[in-house]
């Protein structure tokens, strides 16, 4: 008989059994409404392209977001990101599959890379844990293809015009992505800025269609 593991909560303490988070705390995970804009994913009524979208279309064709980043997911991610708990990357992979069932799947994954300096503070890239786990889950390949060039400050902070600045010519995809369909993959979106330059790179390096593919949409 398999043994099931006895653990903590992580967001509340409670004592729970082969989960990383209680039944309660899993409850109230902001998720995102149903109708949103198919391309940035922020609420639209009728789940229609919204007014932004078709005044400056991303450079990405579509955007597939599980919750709201707000209390108590935003503690889950910055503690996967800062607080060294790459085990949640399973929680959040669970969230994205159980979100892609059933839809038409691109060629391959390609998740936010991280500056090697970034790498080596932090010890791993929670986009890339997830996509790991994600591509098991889904049976589906992710390639390192593109690089960060700079070492950018946060984004945290910045408003929309800086966030465009600091990411500007910050990725490079060293492997041809010719023909393919790809989802970036990272773990929020805020403003979308390094998703759109990260779709650029991808861009120039082939990709004929981009998707998005995040745990959390900022509103």
């Amino acid at each position: 008989m398999q043994n099931i593991v006895t653990q903590s909560c992580t967001l509340c303490g409670a004592r729970v059994r082969g989960e990383l988070i209680c039944a309660g705390c899993a409850a109230d995970l902001p998720r995102l409404a149903e109708e949103r804009c198919p391309q940035c994913a922020l609420p639209s009524p009728g789940g229609l392209l919204c007014g932004a979208c078709l005044r400056h279309p991303p450079r990405f064709d579509r955007c597939e977001a599980v919750y709201r980043y707000g209390f108590p997911l935003d503690a889950l991610i910055q503690h996967c990101k800062y607080g060294g708990g790459q085990e949640l990357a399973d929680l959040f992979a669970d969230a994205l599959a159980e979100r892609l069932a059933g839809r038409p799947l691109p060629d391959l994954m390609v998740p936010m890379p991280l500056h090697p300096e970034r790498l080596r503070e932090r010890g791993f890239n929670q986009a890339l844990e997830i996509a790991r786990r994600l591509g098991t889950r889904l049976d589906l390949p992710f390639t390192h293809a593109c690089r960060r060039l700079r070492n950018t400050p946060p984004q945290a902070g910045l408003d929309l015009k800086a966030r465009k600045r600091n990411l500007r010519g910050a990725f490079e995809c060293d492997t041809g992505l010719q023909g393919k369909r790809i989802a970036l993959l990272d773990d929020v979106m805020t403003s979308g800025s390094s998703l759109n330059e990260l779709a650029q790179a991808a861009r120039r390096a082939g990709a004929t269609e981009i998707s998005a593919w995040v745990v959390a949409r900022t509103l």
